[in-house]
């Protein structure tokens, strides 16, 4: 009889074999992660698209998947949060890196532009939508739904149909002259996102470059002034495209820019005088002639307060001093500026700091039949403090009473003793954790 033999895999086979599925799952990865890639705007070249050709640097990953810019559909409602538009909600971050210098420009002119799609993916598709920033948008400001025209200047509705690998749109776009944004959106039919790209446009041709400067602004007031800041406000400039901020002169020094028509100049020095002017500026950088000259001198500091308060007057042992506290009770003293507040003293210890307008303070935790000698401060702002009022007085013998426990009962008329005072119980209750007597007034008085 012939006997057939297997052969035992040597530990080589074993490993060929290892490696084979690790490849296979490797595979099955990209091909389920090709599958997920959708599309990007390769004409007008978008921000991704430059990042992809090296035209655009310090891009981040987006270089390697320019197709994966997607977000929950539904702009300007929903879609990507404001400073996250073009990284599609913060996946690509460094996308939304923005200012007037930061970005490669695609050069285009107004009026009939065609923009192309390439995808990887060609979903059932919604529609197609492009928004362009406004003219008085700041470049150097993060992308917001401010930023845009939110009428998108086209609109193309897809219904459902899947487009070809290559797509494109042919639309007019608006006026515009130097940098602007072009804000691609195409929305998926099938699932819940949109695909996200924007696009950085130089206008020329047909839009010559803005060389208009905004009017003067006018009418610069100075509406507060301090020993070291000046609030300064004014009228609003005009322009031909729109002013995106004013720029706040000290002198020849610039002290500062604003979006608005206030500013606050801070760092100022005392009983200083200063010229104020303010200019407008455009997009385009131009900028407008001086608002007129504002001459401003700062006020003087402050004086610096030397006066104490007088000593609180009549200080009294109020009522009859229990075994373990005394209310002590005085007159409201006086101060040039404002008195503060009220330091007790039990002998040379300070006990408490009371507000201003306290005129009463009782000192808990003291022993039977003892005499204490107490002295009372007012203060003031400065850290002035008055001469001392002083008052002695002796606390009753010794009540006998048990120290407060939880999970106890305690019948009304009850006396305790906590943290070195005397408390009368109130209500009939078993005490628990977090109702000692300082905590519950409801329960307890302190006697």
């Amino acid at each position: 009889m012939t006997v057939l033999r297997l052969s035992r895999p040597t530990p080589f086979k074993i490993m060929t074999i290892c490696a084979l599925l690790v490849l296979a799952a490797v595979s099955m990865l990209f091909t389920t992660a090709k599958a997920y890639s959708h599309g990007y705007v390769e004409g007008p070249a978008s921000r991704a698209a430059l990042c992809k050709s090296g035209a655009n640097t310090d891009c981040g990953a987006i270089v390697y998947e320019p197709q994966s810019l997607e977000a929950p559909k539904g702009f300007p409602a929903a879609g990507p949060a404001d400073g996250k538009i073009a990284s599609a909600n913060g996946a690509f971050p460094k996308l939304d890196e923005q200012s007037a210098t930061r970005w490669s420009k695609v050069n285009i002119s107004s009026g009939t532009n065609t923009f192309t799609w390439k995808l990887t993916a060609n979903h059932s598709t919604a529609s197609w939508k492009y928004y362009i920033t406004k003219p008085t948008w700041n470049p150097n400001a993060a992308l917001t739904r401010d930023s845009f025209d939110l009428t998108p200047f086209c609109s193309v509705a897809y219904n459902g149909a899947q487009p070809p690998f290559s797509y494109s749109n042919t639309c007019s776009v608006p006026e515009r002259s130097g940098y602007h944004v072009i804000l691609a959106v195409w929305e998926v039919a099938d699932t819940a996102n949109a695909f996200y790209n924007v696009i950085d446009v130089n206008f020329t041709g047909s839009n010559p470059v803005d060389t208009t400067a905004p009017s003067a602004p006018a009418s610069l007031a100075a509406t507060a002034t301090a020993a070291t800041t000046v609030t300064l406000s004014w009228n609003a400039s005009t322009d031909n495209v729109g002013v995106t901020g004013y720029k706040i002169y000290r002198g020849t020094t610039l002290a500062g820019t604003a979006t608005g028509t206030s500013y606050t100049v801070t760092g100022l020095t005392a009983s200083t005088a200063y010229t104020f002017t303010v200019k407008a500026v455009d997009a385009a950088g131009n900028e407008s002639a001086a608002s007129n000259s504002l001459s401003i001198t700062t006020t003087a500091p402050p004086a610096v307060d030397t006066s104490a308060p007088t000593a609180p007057g009549g200080l009294h042992i109020m009522g009859t001093p229990t075994s373990s506290s005394m209310m002590l009770m005085w007159s409201p003293s006086t101060d040039n500026v404002g008195v503060t507040g009220y330091k007790i003293y039990n002998g040379s210890t300070l006990v408490a700091t009371t507000s201003g307008t306290a005129t009463s303070y009782t000192v808990i935790g003291l022993a039977a039949s003892t005499t204490y000698n107490f002295a009372v401060y007012a203060i003031d702002a400065a850290g002035n403090q008055s001469s001392a009022s002083t008052v002695s007085g002796t606390t009753a013998a010794s009540t006998g009473a048990p120290a407060w426990a939880p999970n106890t009962a305690y019948a009304v008329g009850t006396l305790v003793t906590y943290n070195g005072a005397t408390y009368k119980c109130l209500q009939a209750h078993t005490s628990l954790t977090g109702w000692e007597p300082s905590n519950v007034p409801a329960l307890w008085q302190l006697q």
